[in-house]
């Protein structure tokens, strides 16, 4: 496969640089993956896609304040955005300096808060912070918006680019299928029989880098910390002997789901993930994917066009270009249901 297969023209007007007014006030398309056909609905409308014994599993991470702006001691701004904490006071990051800041050169954050750098490790630098990281970024930091909203971060996206359930916190970037749910549509779906799960995977900024190989199987996945806990596990366990249907919100909670059922069966734990799922993947769990509109030629398009078809998954981001969908993290919402060619296997 190559790269040219997961590109589309996007017209500029159509990504969302606001969030709706209200979380579940968007617009969902469905796809069913083995017609190709789709049809547009609003986001209120998920309960009717929901049957008893069904479980929905939910990403539960949350976002943190990754992005710092600072000065190295010597001069010189510096931009940091973190990509994950190693430690209570270690932290990988990206920097964006005039010159590249060498080992043992200290950064200031603010008035009072700072850093030293230790190494460099390939895109990103290890730093040692004098203080535990999330209380430097509490203090310091931003909500770190993807680049392709053209704006600042405010007061209003604090709240609303994270999940009403976010619990654990890690994520550089939001898994935005799970903006789009407010309690009201939590408790609909639970009183129509559904079960809710969740798993954490911490989202890191590798999910906006691009795919540089021409070859799609070139390519190397960025790693990520995910996990799934017994709960979990058992919920799916019990879903199954139901005959429900396993729907992940957002591909972070399939690539957390498909991680973990590696060995054949979903196994519960923690660990890294670099699982590149692309068209030809056989998915071990996922039955049903509610994602929102990705970006042309990222990994995020091709899990996408793996769990759909290539063909129908390009026809469905023409009907929403022609139709005016909202795109990407602050956008409207796809539910796709998986085309019997990639067929579940045995977990």
């Amino acid at each position: 496969m190559r790269i040219e297969e997961f590109d589309y023209d996007l017209p500029a007007a159509l990504i969302a640089q606001f969030p709706p007014e209200e979380r579940a006030a968007g617009r969902m398309l469905h796809l069913d993956g083995n017609t190709g056909a789709c049809l547009d609905y609003r986001f209120t409308d998920l309960p009717r896609f929901v049957r008893e014994g069904d479980l929905f599993v939910f990403n539960d991470t949350r976002v943190i304040k990754a992005r710092l702006w600072g000065a190295k001691q010597t001069g010189g701004r510096v931009e940091a955005l973190v990509e994950r904490v190693v430690t209570p006071r270690r932290a990988l990051v990206m920097l964006r300096a005039s010159h590249v800041p060498a080992p043992g050169q200290k950064l200031i954050f603010g008035n009072a808060d700072a850093a030293v750098v230790i190494e460099r490790q390939d895109n990103f630098f290890l730093l040692e912070f004098d203080d535990e990281v999330l209380s430097v970024l509490d203090r310091q930091g931003e909500v770190p918006l993807p680049p392709y909203i053209a704006r600042s971060a405010g007061r209003d996206d604090l709240a609303r680019y994270q999940t009403v359930y976010a619990r654990h916190p890690g994520a550089v970037a939001a898994p935005t299928a799970g903006l789009h749910f407010d309690q009201a549509m939590l408790d609909r779906i639970a009183a129509c029989g559904a079960g809710l799960a969740y798993v954490t995977l911490h989202v890191g900024a590798g999910t906006f880098q691009p795919v540089r190989e021409d070859q799609v199987d070139m390519h190397v996945m960025h790693s990520e910390r995910y996990s799934v806990p017994e709960e979990t596990v058992r919920a799916v366990a019990d879903a199954r002997v139901r005959g429900g249907r396993i729907t992940a919100v957002g591909t972070t909670s399939l690539r957390a789901l498909e991680a973990a059922s590696q060995s054949g069966q979903v196994v519960s734990g923690s660990g890294e993930t670099r699982l590149f799922i692309r068209p030809g993947y056989a998915f071990r769990l996922v039955d049903r994917l509610l994602t929102n509109f990705h970006l042309p030629r990222s990994t995020l398009l091709m899990l996408v066009s793996a769990f759909a078809g290539i063909e129908h998954v390009r026809d469905a981001y023409r009907h929403a270009i022609e139709e005016h969908y909202r795109f990407f993290s602050y956008g409207d919402a796809m539910l796709i249901d998986r085309a019997h060619g990639n067929a579940r296997v045995a977990a």
